[in-house]
C-alpha cells in the first residue's frame, strides 16, 4: 500500500451511529492504550484553538521536550496532524496503521477522526513524548481526543456559534459539550464569556477543577513578548497559552521564546503575489469572521464555505469591508455557485481574478471561509502538490 492509497481509504472512513468515544477507546484498547503513556494539554474551544496549540509546542521546543501536538485540519498534507520534536509523523507510519486497521474486524467501525487519533497517540507513545498539546475537534466530552487519560490541563478558549447542529442547537448545548471535558481536579484556563462562562464555572466547581479565567492585568496571563502569529486577536490566544505554561512550571524565558517564534501556517498568512498582498485565513463562524475583519480597513474578497456552516452569518461580517467579492469551491463537497456570484469553480481562478482587480486601487486580497480553501490556495503559493485530496471531517 503507497501513502496515497492509505490517505484514501482514511479518507473515506465514514463514522456510524452518534458521536461519542467509544469507537477510538475501542481502537485504543487494541493498541495498547497510549493514551496513557504520556501527560496532555487538553485544548477546546470554538476558535483560536489551533493558535494555542502552537504557542505551545513552540515552549516544548523551546524547553527542549520531547512532545508531541496534535490539530486539525491540515493544510496540505495529512502528516501536519500530528507532530512531535522529530518532526512530522513518518509516510511509513501512517501507511503501517492503516494496513492494520483495514485488516481488523470492528463491531462499530471507527470513523476517520477516531482513526487519526489514536494514530497520534501512539506515535506519540513510540517515540516517548514527555508532553503533548492535543487540540479537539468538534465539541469536547463527545470528541475522540476526550479519551485522554492524563490531562495535565485544560485550556478551553472560547464558546461560540459554530456546528450548533452536531452539539445540541443552542450556545449553552454547545458550552456544555465543551466543559464536558472537563476532568476532576485538573486545571481550567479559559477566555470564555457570557453563557459559555457560566456553564464552564458550574462544571469545573461541581468537578473541583481549578478555574483560571483571562484577565490581562492578572500577572498569570501577562505576555512576556509580542505573539509571533498575526492578528490583534492574537493577543487573547497566546494569553492562554502564557498562563497554561506557567501553571504547568515553565521558565519565563522559555514561554517568551515559545510566545514570539509559534507558526500556524493558514491562520492570517500574508503571501505577495503580482506585487499585491495576499492575506489567506481559515475563519468558518460569525465569531472568527468578526475578528477577522476588524483586521483590515478593506479588501477584494474571495470566499469558499462547506454546507452546514452559518454562511450568512460569516459574510455578514466580511462583505462590508469587501470592495468586491468572488465565492469559489472550497473543496470536495463545498458549496458551488448557490454561494453567489461570481463564482469560480477554482479556487485559484479567483485568486488571481481578485488580483488583478486589486492592482487597481492597492488593496488587499483577503481569502477565507475554510481552511481547506487555505489549503488549496496555498498550491499555488507553495512548492509542492498537496497528497490526496480532503477528509471528510469538515
Amino acid at each position: 500500500m503507497t501513502y496515497r492509497e492509505a490517505l484514501g481509504w482514511l479518507y473515506a472512513r465514514r463514522r456510524e451511529g452518534g458521536r461519542g468515544t467509544h469507537r477510538v477507546r475501542a481502537l485504543l484498547a487494541r493498541l495498547g492504550h497510549p493514551e496513557g503513556a504520556f501527560p496532555a494539554v487538553h485544548v477546546l474551544g470554538t476558535n483560536g484553538k489551533g493558535s494555542v496549540v502552537a504557542y505551545l509546542e513552540a515552549a516544548f521546543r523551546a524547553r527542549g521536550l520531547p512532545y508531541g501536538a496534535y490539530t486539525s485540519p491540515h493544510l496540505l498534507d495529512f502528516r501536519e496532524r500530528i507532530r512531535t520534536h522529530l518532526g512530522q509523523i513518518p509516510e511509513r507510519e501512517v501507511v503501517a496503521f492503516v494496513e492494520w486497521a483495514k485488516e481488523e474486524a470492528w463491531e462499530e467501525p471507527p470513523g476517520f477522526f477516531d482513526l487519526a487519533t489514536a494514530l497520534a497517540f501512539r506515535h506519540f507513545k513510540e517515540v516517548g513524548v514527555a508532553l503533548a498539546a492535543v487540540e479537539a475537534g468538534v465539541g469536547g466530552e463527545k470528541d475522540a481526543t476526550n479519551a485522554l487519560s492524563r490531562v495535565a490541563l485544560t485550556v478551553i478558549t472560547n464558546v461560540g456559534e459554530d456546528h450548533l447542529e452536531a452539539l445540541g442547537g443552542t450556545l449553552e448545548a454547545v458550552a456544555r459539550e465543551k466543559a464536558g471535558a472537563i476532568r476532576e481536579g485538573v486545571p481550567v484556563v479559559t477566555g470564555a464569556e457570557g453563557v459559555g462562562l457560566r456553564v464552564i464555572r458550574e462544571v469545573a466547581r461541581a468537578r473541583g477543577a481549578p478555574l483560571y479565567l483571562l484577565d490581562p492585568q492578572d500577572p498569570l496571563f501577562a505576555l512576556p513578548a509580542a505573539p509571533a502569529l498575526r492578528g490583534r486577536f492574537q493577543e487573547g490566544n497566546a494569553r492562554l497559552a502564557a498562563a497554561a505554561l506557567r501553571l504547568l512550571g515553565f521558565a519565563e524565558e522559555v514561554i517568551a521564546k515559545g510566545i514570539a517564534t509559534a507558526q500556524n501556517p493558514g491562520r492570517l498568512e500574508r503571501f505577495l503575489l503580482k506585487g499585491v498582498e495576499i492575506y489567506l485565513d481559515g475563519a468558518h463562524n460569525p465569531p472568527a469572521a468578526s475578528a477577522l475583519a476588524r483586521e483590515f480597513s478593506a479588501y477584494h474578497l474571495v470566499f469558499g464555505a462547506f454546507p452546514r456552516k452559518d454562511v450568512k452569518g460569516v459574510l455578514a461580517h466580511l462583505l462590508p469591508k469587501a470592495r468586491s467579492v468572488r465565492y469559489t469551491l472550497a473543496g470536495e463537497g463545498a458549496l458551488g455557485r448557490e454561494l453567489g456570484e461570481p463564482f469560480f469553480p477554482e479556487p485559484w481562478e479567483a485568486l488571481l481574478h481578485a488580483v488583478e482587480r486589486a492592482r487597481e486601487d492597492g488593496l488587499p486580497v483577503l481569502a477565507t471561509g475554510s481552511l481547506y480553501l487555505v489549503g488549496a490556495l496555498l498550491k499555488g503559493l507553495t512548492p509542492g502538490p498537496r497528497p490526496g485530496s480532503s477528509p471528510p471531517d469538515r
